[in-house]
């Protein structure tokens, strides 16, 4: 096989031969391996794009018609309440946008053995949930005679998320200034410290104590096992990929999350704009769409080019334009135009869009060759 292999390096990409190898059989007759080379030489031919064909007008109309199809705002995870995810085309958006404020942040968290397998998976699950003071107490009592909170911390529900009460104590007590904060007898107790606290203030602390964080991975509200194929999987409201990465139990080289910034921080421009074609073709697939990933693929290529997540917005991709024509034509025209003109910006007419706004043939297809004439300088002697 890997004799037969060295014959087409040069006609297949790496990674097409890479598949190949791992994905037909080791027997394979020597008959059959070539027809199959020679099959894939043939559809890589086919996909290959013609000089001057127009590729990112293709894209967007390939994106944009399907776009108009979709309806569906949210999906809701059944018997989950605030479970819900963003699809459909608020999702597209947010993905082409570069939104830094996502609606419905979530991850899926992958596994390893043996909590892929179901086994203790809720106890995994609620590792990774944010765990609150409320959540481990199991009554808060307001002593209006001594000014005085006390929390009874419920010892099953700290076992649950694998705290006890001195840890619980010291994050109360880094998280309250001015007040002090006791630990006795499994209860914590909380007093004001000055002069005595009306009741309304007592219930304001009381109120206030109840949201401090004890356990489990800030950001991450809420958890759901799901099986996916033949394995669990966690999805989650909520983001923190930095710390879920750090727990022993998650797979990382499998974990993702939605949020775009995010990975770009922790990961890298490559991973995003991986994540990029992936979540958009999630939602097309989701809608029973379909649309070539190519055209996918060339969107996040301009959206990361840069080495930066750029929106297609005009305070993004279309900001990278070096077109005032180009600009003009997107939003905010009479901005562009004043600015180009108080800097004496030129257009050099490269592009589609300006060559379009100005009747004149664009530099695609037919209209992508052009003649370049040299004129002789007139010299005494050409003119006898």
């Amino acid at each position: 096989m890997e004799d037969m292999l060295k014959e087409y390096v040069d006609l297949l990409p790496q990674s097409v031969l890479t598949d190949i190898r791992n994905m037909v059989p080791p027997n394979t007759g020597k008959t059959k391996l070539r027809s199959i080379l020679d099959l894939a030489v043939e559809e890589y031919n086919n996909m290959q794009v013609e000089p001057g064909e127009s590729v990112g007008l293709i894209s967007a109309e390939s994106i944009g018609e399907p776009g108009t199809q979709m309806t569906l705002n949210t999906f809701h995870f059944a018997g989950v309440a605030e479970m819900n995810i963003t699809t459909g085309l608020p999702r597209i958006i947010e993905v082409l946008d570069g939104s830094q404020s996502l609606k419905t942040p979530m991850m899926e968290i992958y596994l390893e053995e043996p909590y892929s397998k179901g086994q203790d998976i809720k106890k995994a699950a609620q590792l990774i949930k944010q765990t609150s003071l409320e959540d481990v107490t199991s009554e808060f009592l307001i002593n209006i005679a001594d000014s005085i909170i006390e929390v009874k911390l419920s010892t099953g529900k700290m076992d649950d998320v694998m705290t006890n009460a001195e840890k619980v104590h010291k994050l109360v007590d880094a998280s309250l200034k001015g007040i002090s904060v006791k630990l006795k007898d499994g209860s914590i107790i909380i007093k004001p410290k000055g002069k005595d606290e009306s009741v309304n203030e007592l219930y304001k602390i009381k109120e206030k104590i109840k949201l401090i964080y004890v356990a489990g991975v800030k950001g991450i509200t809420q958890v759901l096992p799901v099986k996916r194929g033949g394995e669990f999987i966690i999805v989650t409201a909520g983001t923190n990929l930095k710390a879920v990465f750090d727990l022993p139990f998650v797979d990382s080289t499998r974990t993702v999350s939605n949020d775009l910034y995010e990975v770009q921080k922790l990961l890298g421009i490559e991973a995003v704009r991986q994540l990029v074609v992936q979540e958009v073709y999630k939602v097309i697939n989701e809608q029973g769409l379909n649309v070539d990933i190519r055209h996918l693929m060339l969107v996040a290529d301009a959206m990361c080019v840069t080495g930066r997540i750029r929106g297609i917005t005009r305070y993004g991709v279309v900001s990278q334009k070096s077109s005032v024509l180009a600009k003009a034509s997107f939003e905010t025209p009479l901005r562009h135009f004043i600015n180009a003109s108080l800097v004496g910006e030129r257009d050099e007419l490269n592009s589609v869009v300006e060559n379009v706004m100005l009747n004149q043939p664009i530099p695609v297809g037919t209209g992508l060759p052009t003649i370049v004439t040299r004129e002789t300088p007139k010299t005494k002697e050409n003119k006898a």
